[in-house]
């Protein structure tokens, strides 16, 4: 089409597409003038109407006729202008050439006539192995653009297999024009009464040349929480990704947020970036600050002037819409909404009134997932929310989570998080989706159940084989038993073919044993800390740690968990007070941003020669395998390693100093469920004393024996039954 046309087309589909939301409209426009631009033959089958556009139109939630008259009508503007594009384009047809004499493909000198003749566009005859004559009817310069759009295809199909972000990766998660484009329907009033599942089927998923996800199926029922499991490394992150960009066919009118990343910190105030979320509420409450300036213009202009008064009376019945649509939100219920979610979060009313550039990156993505559980999305997409969040606020999200009204799809390693919140589980592995009734207990048993009746068929039809296959053998030659032999080998032909069920790899975690020492072996007397004497963060601290010791640290972030872990290893010199340690004592410490303490640059081996010299590498990658770092990937740069694995070399360097004591800051962070499982054998099998940090409940209440709780500049042993106990005496328990 000419530049001309290509505008004219273009106001012709704007004008028949002007029912539709704009988003929709330009992208419909798009599609089919894109698909007559590359159009080349009149013959081509494919149905750009039929494949792409309706299925979209029927997306945008419009009435069924209204969508079927406007296929028809652009099927017709679809068809005229390949018709068109087909007379533009049309060229004198290529005769057959009557060759001189016959071709001799043996010789060289004719195969090189022939050659240059079909480069040169011209058709020819060959000689069939036969000896018939056939005239080849393919036209080579259609040939060469048929190749061309083919590898095209490939090229494109290659792009997408390596797609390694979305077009928008380079804008924040939480900007408005991010949102406008992946949510383009604002008024989430008008989508009441819409069905809002999600059904993909058959759909793949690949990133960075990895094939993740294969004819795979995934059903989300709206008002259903789901937990998506897996090991590291299975693509769930990447999931989450595709359907927040709408990668995947998600109707166009259901909202969608992914609590990714933390949002970027600027002068805003905390409680009102998370009222700003909402883009809805505050695109109206603009309209009506803007239409009541309008309105108050008025007040002095000529009432006699009847364009005044039409003005007056549009203005007017656009503001009763926008108060009733405001009424609809509970827009007067915003602020306080917003202050309960931020508070839950661990944010204290001081900190409502704080600019967002003020807090650290933990904190602000707290303000990220407050701001995406203000604007309650039809599907809220979770990332491993627990890591950033202490206790409290952890415990508080379970609850909160537990009474979610609309789809939540959530990736967690917390057992404990997953069977409060979790309705279904979703076991992403082995390139596909299976989709689990219940919480993750529920899904624990069902599997484990499952694998059991699959191990036993597995091992009866064995059985059976081997019998029939003795029979068969023993009889096959006999006259008599000839017969009996044979119905027997139909039998077993027929029987079906069954595999073992899938057992993933187990890990192991494995810390060295270590010598007991003699009481006193660590312990604070009267201890303070602060960095400035004004101003302390822990104070009058009296612990003793002795060879046995397993405890939990708990509380709130910031009130100094971290600080008393490193007054115990001796980074931090105490204020006050002494913190008395054995002569011999060794103080193992697990940093939780201890992926920065890794030179990244070196293989795992090279790392721990150059912070322990002096041993072979033979005990470098001994210790490495006691924490599954085995083999070549003991010897793969530790920046190509997953961050389970990562936490997996930090691991086996605090195991080859032979510590009597190991101090854990979030151990947990990072690993998925089986390496925390690993680790908590590993760490209950040790013979050495425990001190850690985390959130995780099930980790402390395996591990641990007493848990003790740091708030108020104060660190005192919790008197209740356990971490259960303790959470429900921060926030009780939801009445049902």
């Amino acid at each position: 089409m000419t530049t001309f046309q290509y505008d004219q087309g273009r106001e012709k589909l704007n004008s028949l597409l002007s029912g539709f939301d704009e988003a929709v409209s330009e992208y419909v426009s798009g599609c089919i003038l894109d698909a007559l631009k590359s159009y080349e033959d009149l013959n081509d089958e494919s149905d750009i109407i039929e494949e792409v556009v309706k299925p979209l139109l029927e997306e945008s939630g419009e009435q069924e006729n209204e969508i079927e008259n406007i296929c028809k009508a652009l099927s017709s503007f679809y068809l005229d202008s390949k018709k068109a594009i087909g007379n533009g384009n049309s060229q004198k047809k290529n005769g057959l050439m009557k060759l001189d004499a016959p071709i001799n493909i043996n010789q060289d000198s004719e195969k090189t006539s022939m050659t240059a003749k079909f480069l040169q566009g011209q058709r020819v005859d060959l000689t069939h192995v036969k000896g018939k004559a056939y005239v080849s009817q393919v036209d080579p310069k259609k040939l060469r653009k048929a190749e061309a759009k083919i590898a095209a295809k490939l090229e494109k199909r290659e792009l997408k297999a390596n797609y390694e972000a979305s077009k928008l990766i380079d804008q924040d998660d939480f900007d408005q024009e991010f949102l406008m484009k992946v949510n383009p329907i604002l008024d989430y009033t008008q989508t009441k009464g819409k069905v809002k599942d999600i059904s993909l089927e058959n759909f793949d998923i690949s990133f960075g040349g990895k094939r993740i996800l294969t004819n795979s199926q995934l059903k989300l029922n709206f008002g259903r929480r789901y937990g998506l499991i897996g090991r590291n490394g299975v693509g769930k992150s990447t999931l989450l990704r595709h359907l927040s960009r709408r990668e995947l066919p998600v109707p166009t009118f259901i909202s969608i947020l992914h609590v990714e990343q933390e949002m970027t910190g600027d002068d805003t105030l905390a409680i009102t970036s998370v009222l700003k979320a909402d883009f809805f509420r505050e695109n109206l409450l603009r309209e009506e600050a803007e239409l009541e300036a309008r309105m108050k213009q008025y007040e002095t202009a000529d009432p006699s002037d009847p364009s005044v008064e039409a003005d007056k009376n549009e203005i007017g019945e656009r503001l009763n819409e926008i108060h009733k649509k405001l009424q609809e939100i509970e827009s007067d219920k915003a602020e306080s909404k917003a202050a309960e979610i931020l508070y839950g979060l661990g944010f204290s009313a001081s900190d409502f009134s704080k600019p967002t550039r003020s807090f650290s990156g933990g904190w602000r993505m707290r303000l990220s997932l407050a701001r995406a559980l203000f604007c309650k999305p039809d599907l809220l997409l979770l990332d491993e929310p627990t890591n950033m969040l202490d206790i409290p606020a952890v415990v508080w999200l379970e609850r909160y989570m537990s009474k979610w009204p609309n789809t939540l799809l959530v990736v967690s390693h917390d057992r404990e998080f997953l069977d409060y919140v979790a309705t279904d589980i979703i076991h992403q592995h082995s390139e596909r989706l299976d989709t689990y009734k219940g919480n993750f207990t529920s899904y624990w048993s069902t599997i484990d159940e499952k694998r059991k009746n699959q191990r036993r068929e597995y091992e009866a039809q064995m059985k059976l084989r081997q019998h029939l296959q003795d029979f068969i053998d023993k009889w096959r030659y006999n006259a008599k038993r000839a017969p009996q032999a044979q119905s027997k080998l139909k039998v077993l032909e027929k029987l079906p073919v069954l595999e073992l069920p899938e057992v993933e790899k187990s890990v192991t975690f494995t810390f060295p044993e270590t010598e007991n020492l003699p009481a006193p072996i660590l312990y604070m007397d009267d201890v303070s800390f602060g960095y400035s004497k004004e101003k302390l963060i822990l104070s009058n601290l009296n612990i003793n740690l002795e060879a046995s010791t397993r405890v939990a640290i708990v509380g709130p972030n910031g009130a100094g968990k971290t600080t008393m872990l490193k007054l115990l290893i001796g980074s931090l010199e105490p204020t006050g007070g002494i913190v008395h340690k054995h002569g011999r004592l060794k103080v193992a410490y697990f940093s939780q941003h201890h992926v920065d303490q890794l030179s990244v640059d070196l293989t795992s081996v090279a790392h721990m020669a150059k912070l322990y010299p002096g041993k072979s590498e033979e005990e470098y990658r001994r210790h490495l395998g006691a924490f599954g770092i085995s083999g070549m990937l003991a010897l793969q740069k530790i920046g190509t390693l997953s961050g389970g694995q990562k936490s997996r070399v930090a691991f086996a360097c605090l195991a080859i100093q032979y510590p009597h004591f190991l101090v854990l800051d979030e151990p947990t962070n990072h690993l998925d469920m089986e390496s925390i499982d690993a680790l908590t054998e590993g760490l209950k099998k040790f013979n050495g004393g425990v001190v850690l940090v985390s959130h995780d409940e099930r980790f402390i209440s395996t591990v641990c024996t007493e848990l003790w709780v740091c708030s108020d500049g104060k660190l005192q042993q919790f008197k209740g039954n356990g971490i259960k106990e303790y959470k429900d005496s921060i926030c009780p328990p939801i009445e049902e």
